[in-house]
């Protein structure tokens, strides 16, 4: 699955509707509502969970993705080291990382393309893409019907 930045992963587009995502993939394994009543979606085949923003009129806006096949650039990330992918992602022009720690996982921030590396014991174990907010502090939406 190729990782698209600033614009999703695979054939979802960010700004993508529950519908528009349902004609390619079927329906989701769970559909459910966060504390924030956005939708969520997940495929558990695809290692993949969507989020549909309520106040954007459920627009898919975020993915939080864990498949061994995702790929950034032509670079597998998931199940590798950190220290592997950043150099790889160096060399694409992604370089500055915002890093967080939570118990014994560690997220690298890069707000330019909006995506997180989540690591669990220096491998990247998770990673997560949001629509990009442009000048105007409005979502930058990609897919037009």
């Amino acid at each position: 699955m190729k990782i698209n930045p600033k614009n999703g992963i695979d054939k979802l587009i960010f700004g993508m509707k529950q519908n528009d995502v349902i004609a390619i993939y079927g329906k989701p394994n769970k559909n459910y509502k966060d504390e924030d009543d956005n939708v969520i979606f997940v495929y558990n085949e695809l290692k993949i969970r969507l989020t549909f923003y309520q106040e954007e009129e459920l627009k898919l806006g975020y993915l939080v993705a864990s498949s061994p096949n995702l790929e950034l650039f032509g670079y597998k990330i998931i199940n590798r080291k950190i220290t592997d992918v950043k150099k790889d992602l160096a060399q694409k022009g992604i370089t500055k990382f915002t890093q967080e720690e939570f118990d014994t996982f560690e997220n690298y921030f890069n707000e330019e393309n909006w995506i997180i590396l989540q690591t669990e014991f220096e491998e990247v174990v998770k990673f997560e893409i949001g629509a990009i907010i442009n000048d105007k502090d409005e979502f930058d939406w990609k897919f037009k019907k």
